[in-house]
Parts: structure tokens; C-alpha cells; sequence
């Protein structure tokens, strides 16, 4: 059997050559016709389901068109049109209906990298005990912008220690200082 490479080369290569005995092209009588009616629908799934499709379209066609005999009925280009209008709905019902799935976190998944290499989800989760890098690099760049007094100011009220007169006023000019700055970014 071939595989999904092999397969879509063979494919392409008939799509190409119109001369090409593999052709779908040189499918005659009933076969010819589900082919060509089907050839209008295969673009409506996806791109990795349109082989498979239209064989099973073609297939259903001619099941279609045996019990039509069977009744003594014909059945035209635009009954088979409803067969693939058909089809094409109960592909993305079926699909759809499939479509919950349950993800283990031991699942493999790629890494988004564009290498091949896959990794476990569970892999891919943020952890609280990292390090948030952005963060601690915004945080010294702030630190480096601002005056040594204000830095040991506010590592004493982190620690919890009081601070003195001189202190606590030169907090309140700094605050009042870019309070100011503030105001007049806003007009």
C-alpha cells in the first residue's frame, strides 16, 4: 500500500499529465461520470482527507446508482450532485462529532519550532517557580533609573523597617515630583 507521500505524488502526477493512463481523466462510462461530478466537491474537506474522500464519494455513487436500478429508476448528473452535496455534509458532521477530544498531558505535541521535535504538552505548561525574566529585567531597569536614596527607602519599608523624619519627607518630595510629572503627560 502506498503512503500518504507516495500516494499524493501519484496523484499530482496524474493531475498534471492528462495523457497519463493513471488518470482519473480515462475513467469511462459510470466511473467517468461519478468522477467528474465528484472532481467539483473534493475541495469542500480538508486538504488531507480529499483522496480518501473522493474515493469514498465515487463509491457511494455507485451504491447510489445501483439501488436507483434496482428500482428501475435513472439516476442524472444532478441526482449525483445531491449524493456529493450529501456526502459533503456528513463528512464535517462526522467530523465535528469527533471533534471533543481529551488530552492527556502526557501527549506528545510539537514544539512549535518548525525542527520535527516533539515534546510532551505537560512540557509546554508555565511553571510558578520560574523566573519571570521580562519582569526582572523591567524591574532592574526601573531600579537603575531611580535615585540610591529612594531604592534604600523603599528596601527599608519592604523590610518593615521605620523610617526616619528625613526619610519620610524625602519620600513625600519624590511622590509630589513625578505626581507633577504625571499631571502634565495628561495635557
Amino acid at each position: 500500500m502506498l503512503d500518504q507521500g507516495e500516494y499524493s505524488t501519484v496523484l499530482d502526477y496524474c493531475a498534471q499529465d492528462g495523457e497519463s493512463p493513471l488518470s482519473y481523466e480515462h475513467l469511462e462510462g459510470d466511473w467517468g461520470i461519478f468522477y467528474r461530478v465528484a472532481r467539483y466537491f473534493v475541495h469542500k474537506v480538508k486538504f488531507e482527507d480529499r483522496e480518501d474522500f473522493l474515493h469514498d464519494l465515487m463509491l457511494e455513487m455507485a451504491k447510489v446508482k445501483a439501488k436507483y436500478e434496482a428500482k428501475g429508476k435513472p439516476l442524472t448528473e444532478a441526482g449525483l450532485m445531491r449524493v456529493a452535496s450529501y456526502e459533503v455534509t456528513e463528512y464535517w458532521h462526522t467530523l465535528m462529532r469527533h471533534r471533543p477530544t481529551i488530552l492527556s498531558l502526557n501527549d506528545k505535541a510539537d514544539n512549535g519550532n518548525g525542527d520535527g521535535e516533539a515534546g510532551e504538552i505537560i512540557d509546554f505548561l508555565a511553571d510558578d517557580n520560574t523566573v519571570d525574566l521580562d519582569l526582572m529585567l523591567d524591574a532592574r531597569r526601573f531600579l537603575l533609573g531611580c535615585p540610591r536614596r529612594l531604592v534604600q527607602i523603599a528596601y527599608k519599608r519592604y523590610s518593615g523597617i521605620p523610617l526616619d523624619t528625613k526619610e519620610q519627607e524625602s519620600l513625600r518630595r519624590h511622590r509630589q515630583k513625578e505626581l507633577q510629572r504625571y499631571q502634565k503627560t495628561l495635557f
